[in-house]
């Protein structure tokens, strides 16, 4: 009985995948600036979606507070240099999910057995939860501004972020996404009513120091900035996405552009809000000791109530897009390691083992957030980080998932793929290892 159940999953999901595909295939076929402009509309997602995911409300609150303390200077290229190494990363995950047809928890526990799935598998979801808490934090602030009590805001986000993944199936889900992911832009245009002083960024090229020195507080907040561009959620996401939409060998160009136009609006919006809060806060007392809502209050001085609700819808909207992206990306991870159900396309009477992980994930997030006196904002930054310290364990899979011959054929890592790899992990053990340093020993 069980086996006739997987096969009815599995054919139904195959018979969704072939409707989908059938939809590319027929644009393929037309000819003309409309059906080219259709067909790429139409294969922009599992890219986009990871991209803009990424800049979610830890991510906006990173950037808020990084631009408060510090200025646009250094971290002006930096950011610019964590796209780059986003999209390395990034573009990876999309030749391992076209080539294998396999999410990246099911390629982890099939190719090096139990002891190193389940060590894969505790680090995405313990990260997801830290994540996602980090996603309510932003929400609930966000909805404050508008008056809406924490509480109410934290359980609607819940049933938002389970309802979308309950009921929609995966092209539909990925539309919707989409939708509510162009609603990161809303930052640029918060940026350019602060004015900025264009010069200022132009010269963070030239003039590239750190500001202040070279202290532990400044490597905790390059940690988290880098811990906000790339996570081990984005990996397992990406791969499953690709796998889920039914993405094929012949479309991993295709793939590839979709992850560079999604990196190009990630370090667009971050780069957005360094600029602003660089501009708006930066030089105030006591900048860099900030919290977002005291950022908030600047932004309502100095912007009017238009910015700082803009801003604050903003952090709604990244909250919630992130949510829906963390919670299916704990429940593809989950499906693949116990062989459930592991499919969007998958109606929830029939495969709810799939659904149930990230759902919990997401009400466990939210009654953290709603715990009297917790330090959110302590909690972003450490969440961050926390991301960034676990990402060269998972970058290490990856790596070598690309390079075997027996999986990935002639897709496997070039040279200058496999070099840059290998740099990233090597930048971020350095990172960590550098700050354990100055944290154990301050005085070095």
């Amino acid at each position: 009985m069980a086996k006739n159940l997987a096969f009815d999953y599995e054919e139904l999901d195959a018979d969704i995948r072939r409707k989908d595909q059938e939809r590319i295939e027929t644009l393929e076929a037309k000819k003309g600036i409309l059906a080219k402009i259709l067909l790429g509309l139409v294969m922009i997602g599992p890219g986009v979606l990871v991209m803009i995911a990424d800049n979610d409300a830890g991510g906006v609150i990173t950037y808020a507070q990084t631009g408060a303390a510090y200025g646009i200077g250094f971290f002006i290229p930096a950011l610019i240099l964590a796209g780059f190494i986003a999209y390395v990363v990034q573009e990876m995950t999309v030749r391992l999910g076209a080539v294998t047809k396999r999410g990246h928890a099911e390629m982890i526990w099939g190719r090096y057995g139990a002891f190193w799935g389940w060590f894969s598998l505790i680090d995405l979801v313990v990260a997801n939860v830290l994540a996602l808490i980090t996603e309510f934090i932003g929400i609930t602030l966000g909805m404050g501004v508008f008056g809406v009590p924490h509480w109410i805001s934290a359980v609607v986000a819940s049933v938002v972020d389970a309802l979308i993944l309950l009921v929609l199936r995966y092209y539909t889900w990925e539309r919707i996404s989409l939708w509510i992911a162009l609603g990161n832009l809303v930052f640029v245009p918060i940026a350019l009513m602060a004015h900025p002083h264009w010069s200022e960024v132009a010269n963070a090229f030239t003039n590239w120091n750190i500001p202040g020195g070279f202290t532990p507080v400044f490597l905790f907040v390059v940690l988290a900035n880098f811990g906000t561009t790339i996570a081990p959620w984005m990996l397992f996401f990406q791969q499953s996405s690709v796998v889920d939409k039914g993405l094929k060998v012949k479309d991993i160009r295709r793939g590839q552009w979709d992850t560079a136009i999604g990196t190009v609006a990630m370090v667009l919006v971050a780069l957005a809000i360094v600029i602003l809060t660089g501009t708006v806060v930066h030089g105030l007392p006591n900048a860099g000791d900030y919290s977002i809502s005291q950022i908030l209050t600047v932004l309502g001085h100095k912007l009017g109530p238009t910015g700082e609700k803009l801003f604050a819808l903003g952090m709604v909207e990244a909250g919630t897009i992130a949510a829906i992206a963390l919670t299916a990306s704990t429940s593809w991870a989950m499906g693949e390691a116990f062989h459930w159900p592991k499919s969007i396309n998958m109606p929830c009477s029939r495969a709810w083992k799939f659904y149930v992980p990230g759902i919990i994930s997401a009400i466990i997030a939210a009654a953290v957030v709603l715990w009297p006196n917790a330090p959110l904002g302590f909690m972003n930054l450490a969440v961050q980080v926390i991301a960034s310290i676990f990402m060269p364990a998972a970058m290490m899979f990856l790596i070598l998932l690309l390079n075997d011959k027996g999986i990935m054929g002639i897709h496997v890592n070039g040279r200058w793929q496999n070099i840059s790899a290998f740099v990233i992990v090597g930048l971020l053990v350095v990172l960590n290892g550098v700050y354990g340093l100055t944290v154990i020993f301050p005085k070095l």
